[in-house]
């Protein structure tokens, strides 16, 4: 295998290797701790790239509170990039991160330039987020704001990365909320996402998707969301899929947590993404130990070695989420060609509407559902260019049901009907070919 020279070539490389590259989202205030769950991450029995996750007062932008914390040797939930200095930053990642074992920056910010600019600093040239998934589900930055932000952010990545590297730039469009929001918005989201970066200078991007409740829809899901990067980013830019172990109310049993893990893990082998994000068993109690990190990251690779080569396509371009996702894709293009433009006027018009997001900038009048069949779909759309169930909506969500909806996965794979991920998908290759066994 040729070396890799950037984040984007480690993906692609590793995945013409057949090697699914898992990640875990670790973060940890004090250096020591940091280095030492790279260094943990990176000698794991699986193909890894290491994370950087900061912390709440960075990803907010109250740096003197990050700072003040670091002074006091206080405890943070993440590392806090922007309050330690280059120096500190470059001695934690020291003969850890390189061509073999690429590092990621994780924040969710809507005003990302401090962190941007910390990455560039300390030899850091991976990020993620985005100027609507990072602001919507976040807080109250008004969305013009946040889109603006990124622009800069973008132009400080490009401008600021090594000689000779290549930056990437992932979109979190694909996990807006974590859970009952339908794929094709989710799909929809990050293709814009990956746009607007591409407008901006980045020539190396990933597209994101949580996985969801029906992994049937799930692998249409994926795979719709590669054919819509084919479609609709300019040729020559380096591009992969990333999946997110599923991010809503998770499995409170250990043996349910890593049923689901390994579903994911299958899943992206499945509909080829080239990289998964992983969650641990803990996540339903507390932060995960690096111990707990590990284990999560050779579970998913040992069930991704199990599953073998991806899986043909089940007529997957023309499913119900591609047909979505490209109209809204499409709806939001025709709005203005500048897409800095284009997001926010298509939120306020309701060509884009994030159900059970309580953003001011959020139309708020779409509403998605659980069908019988497991699967997402839409309740209401409001102003957007899709169709709604209209039996589910003259049923009203009740407090009970969004409950019963919001556990729908955890319950699953708690009592231990995980092979209803299996048959899902048995089911949908019979429909596409009877013949398929």
């Amino acid at each position: 295998m040729t070396t890799p020279s950037s984040f984007g070539a480690f993906v692609a490389a590793s995945a013409a290797a057949g090697r699914l590259v898992v990640q875990p989202r670790m973060g940890f205030g004090d250096p020591g701790l940091m280095r030492s769950g790279l260094a943990r991450t990176r000698a794991a029995t699986a193909h890894t790239a290491g994370t950087l996750t900061v912390d709440s007062y960075t990803r907010v932008g109250d740096l003197a509170a990050a700072r003040a914390a670091v002074a006091d040797g206080a405890r943070l939930n993440g590392y806090p990039i922007a309050a330690h200095s280059a120096k500190t930053t470059r001695a934690v990642l020291d003969h850890l991160h390189g061509a073999d074992f690429p590092v990621q920056v994780r924040h969710g910010s809507a005003r990302p330039e401090p962190i941007v600019r910390a990455l560039t600093a300390a030899g850091l040239d991976a990020t993620e987020g985005g100027p609507v998934s990072y602001c919507l589900p976040y807080g109250r930055t008004p969305l013009r704001e946040s889109v603006a932000a990124w622009v800069r952010a973008c132009d400080l990545l490009v401008t600021g990365a090594r000689p000779g590297a290549t930056p990437h730039l992932e979109s979190f469009g694909g996990c807006l909320l974590g859970q009952l929001c339908p794929p094709s918005l989710l799909v929809a989201t990050s293709v814009l996402e990956c746009l607007f970066f591409v407008r901006y200078g980045l020539r190396s991007v990933s597209l994101s998707y949580a996985q969801q409740t029906h992994s049937g829809q799930d692998e249409e899901a994926l795979r719709a969301l590669d054919r819509l990067a084919a479609e609709f980013l300019p040729a020559g830019v380096d591009r992969h899929v990333v999946l997110y172990t599923y991010m809503g109310v998770h499995p409170r049993t250990e043996r349910g947590a890593t049923r689901l893990l390994e579903a994911s893990a299958r899943l992206a082998v499945r509909a080829g993404a080239g990289r998964l994000i992983v969650k641990t068993a803990a996540e339903a109690h507390r932060i995960p130990t690096v111990d707990e990190n590990v284990r999560a990251l050779e579970t998913a690779a040992a069930a991704a070695a199990l599953a073998g080569a991806p899986a043909a396509p089940v007529d997957a371009a023309d499913s119900e989420v591609y047909q979505e996702a490209r109209a809204l894709v499409e709806a939001v293009l025709g709005l203005h060609p500048d897409l800095s433009r284009a997001l926010p006027a298509a939120f306020a018009r309701g060509l884009l509407d994030v159900p059970f997001c309580l953003h001011p900038d959020n139309p708020g009048r779409s509403l998605g559902f659980i069908d019988p069949a497991g699967r997402l779909r839409w309740a209401r759309t409001g102003a957007m260019p899709l169709r709604a169930d209209t039996a589910a909506d003259a049923a009203p969500l009740t407090a009970a049901g969004l409950l019963t909806a919001l556990h729908h996965v955890a319950d699953r794979y708690d009592s231990g009907d995980a092979g209803a991920d299996r048959r899902a998908v048995h089911h949908a290759r019979q429909a596409a070919d009877p013949l398929t066994v």
